[in-house]
């Protein structure tokens, strides 16, 4: 490979990584054919984008975009490494622990760049599970605040009778 196309690969590795915001980096060293097509084949349905990436290259692509802000990743790049890009910071993270089941060790996770945060070693994978996205965090403050309100409602429509008859009573006895 010549400097040309590294600089291509660099240069859309970059692309990659500044238009998805969230990537994992992992091991998928050591599975098989039918396993690989699988993982490639949930990532599609989960809208991760996976791809096996050179080292080097990546750093060098970590580099161009902020190489100190993505300092603490380099020491994680070495041996077979694959990059999972996503929209969702959580995706992946899901789609490991399902991929993974209960006998599996790979896919490993290396570290991963979430919501501006990086998280180290494959002990970090509960942890982005159980992260929430922005819009799982939207969705909950529009549900509490429209809780107060439906309270209110629901009292008002429950009592419209026992507000009539107390109206009625109350204008029955003036007279």
């Amino acid at each position: 490979m010549n400097r040309e196309e590294k600089n291509a690969i660099i240069d859309h590795l970059v692309e990659q990584i500044q238009t998805y915001k969230h990537f994992y980096i992992t091991d998928i060293g050591g599975l098989n054919a039918a396993d690989t097509s699988k993982l490639r084949r949930k990532c599609f349905d989960k809208q991760v984008k996976l791809m096996v990436v050179k080292n080097t290259l990546l750093k060098k692509a970590l580099e161009r975009i902020n190489g100190e802000a993505y300092q603490p990743l380099y020491d994680v790049l070495k041996d077979s490494t694959s990059l999972m890009l996503s929209t969702t910071g959580n995706a992946p993270a899901k789609l490991i622990k399902d991929f993974r089941g209960k006998d599996k060790t790979k896919p490993a996770l290396k570290a991963a760049y979430v919501e501006e945060c990086i998280y180290i070693g494959d002990n970090q994978l509960e942890q982005l599970v159980n992260l929430k996205s922005k819009e799982e965090l939207l969705g909950d403050v529009i549900g509490l605040l429209q809780s107060p309100a439906k309270n209110v409602l629901s009292a008002l429509l429950s009592g419209k009778n026992t507000l009539g008859g107390i109206v009625k009573t109350l204008s029955e006895r003036t007279e």
